[in-house]
């Protein structure tokens, strides 16, 4: 073991989240050390953000232009499967992290690269090949080490080779069959980039398709799925799982009924990745951490943090990001004692907004753009709220295409007459949902909001008849 270093905060975990941390404290003057066991960049970099948007990308852009005729006329080719892998590839620099190290360097941030366990009060040992070095933190530890696939318990499952997320994001070719277990974002979204590549899908789902939106844009999404051919097996349990000898999946449905593919995709949701790295010996539940707004773990002496996925709050990169951003600031104040043990909500050192506006968009077609909270989850808790919906049917809308079908939504706080919610269903929405993220975070009051006139002929233009239907 080697001599112990000295840093001013430790980041554990070099993805997105984790380089945000390790960035922002280094950028206000700290020292830090990041350590990463895989790529630097993380799993939205290599596994998830990028790589499935690329995958989704060419096929929508192709489907895009046959909605409209003149354009139809002119795209009377076929999707280059290949193509579409390899410009994926590129986006994931064929998964080679050597320009993110760079960056870290260029940054100031000290690179380690292993596997890391807390040993001590703000100690830190990180074991490759190996070797072991320990290094100790002034002022933090920050958890920043993402989360990872949960694998449901059904029979015969664990011990085949089935994809996750990451073998799908990074296919080297398009398989004949695919059966894609859970209906998820990730789920759906693979699902239908593999469709328009040239497989034939099933979807099979305990439950419905993305419940956790509101029900006529899920619906709308299923239907767009099932128009391409997709089979949507919806409230529907695995019984068994099974492989041939030409290596085909076969799922045993609880009804009888059986579903072969020659790949199989599981995406039943993500959790925590906090084991092994010594939080027992803290006392703490790596199953079970609890933080505040500031990242600070509760019931570790006030140095441990913990961001992004590992903090269990909002698993979304840029939800992560933004914790990052805060933690960093936090920190920063704190080791220049400019900062208490509490900090007020909507302050930098806060990441309020993961309680009252996360935005998020399934990049399926038609999207869904979702922020801050459902009518339900309003009135859970404890809004007076009431919702106002309706087609989207505008200038803009006809304009883009052919047999538009759109949807949108706004929740709004009947008390302060300010949105909680806003939702938006349909091809290409995810652009109109900034805008309904500033409206709920600026708390902006639908008298004001009435005088931000959309431009004409434009999507946005739904605001306005979302307003007038309300009654302004």
């Amino acid at each position: 073991m080697s001599n112990p270093g000295i840093t001013d905060v430790i980041v554990i975990g070099a993805g997105a989240v984790g380089e945000n941390a390790a960035g922002r404290v280094v950028q206000a003057g700290l020292s830090a050390v990041l350590i990463e066991s895989d790529l630097v960049g993380g799993e939205c970099s290599y596994w998830a953000c990028m790589p499935s948007k690329a995958l989704l990308r060419p096929p929508a852009a192709l489907a895009a232009a046959r909605s409209l005729p003149g354009a139809r006329e002119a795209a009377t080719g076929s999707l280059d499967a290949q193509q579409v892998l390899d410009r994926r590839t590129e986006f994931t620099s064929n998964w080679d992290d050597s320009s993110q190290a760079d960056w870290a360097e260029n940054a100031g941030i000290t690179l380690m690269r292993g596997r890391a366990r807390i040993t001590g009060e703000r100690e830190v040992e990180i074991t490759s090949d190996g070797d072991a070095t320990t290094v100790r933190a002034r002022h933090a530890v920050v958890l920043a080490s993402g989360s990872t696939p949960i694998e449901p318990a059904i029979d015969g499952l664990a011990d085949l080779p089935f994809w996750g997320t990451r073998e799908a994001t990074s296919a080297k070719e398009v398989p004949a069959s695919l059966t894609v277990l859970g209906g998820g974002v990730a789920g759906v979204e693979l699902a239908q980039a593999f469709s328009r590549l040239g497989a034939e899908v099933t979807v099979v789902a305990r439950s419905g398709i993305l419940e956790s939106y509101p029900e006529e844009a899920s619906r709308l999404v299923s239907k767009g799925l099932e128009k391409e051919g997709i089979t949507l097996l919806t409230n529907t349990e695995t019984a068994a799982v099974s492989q041939n000898e030409s290596g085909h999946f076969t799922l045993t449905l609880n009804d009888g009924r059986t579903v072969t593919s020659e790949k199989l995709l599981v995406s039943t949701g993500r959790h925590p990745n906090t084991s092994g790295l010594g939080l027992e010996h803290l006392g703490l539940d790596p199953k079970a951490l609890d933080s505040d707004d500031t990242g600070r773990v509760t019931g570790a002496g006030g140095w441990l943090y913990a961001v992004g996925d590992a903090a269990g709050k909002v698993l979304l990169t840029h939800q992560g990001k933004y914790e990052a951003r805060a933690t960093g600031d936090a920190i920063v104040a704190r080791a220049a004692g400019k900062l208490g043990d509490a900090a007020g909500d909507w302050t930098k050192y806060t990441s309020t907004a993961n309680s009252y506006a996360v935005p998020q968009v399934v990049f399926t077609d038609p999207e869904i753009a979702m922020v801050g909270r459902t009518l339900e989850q309003a009135r859970k808790a404890g809004v007076n709220a009431s919702e106002t919906s309706l087609a989207i049917e505008v200038g803009g809308s006809a304009l883009h295409s052919d047999g538009y079908e759109g949807w949108a939504q706004m929740v709004v706080d009947e008390d302060r007459k300010v949105l909680v919610g806003m939702t938006f269903a349909g091809p290409d929405v995810a652009e109109l949902l900034h805008a309904a993220t500033i409206a709920i975070v600026g708390e902006v009051p639908l008298d004001r909001l009435w005088h931000a006139v959309p431009s004409y002929p434009t999507i946005s233009e739904v605001w306005l008849r979302l307003l007038e239907k309300y009654g302004l």
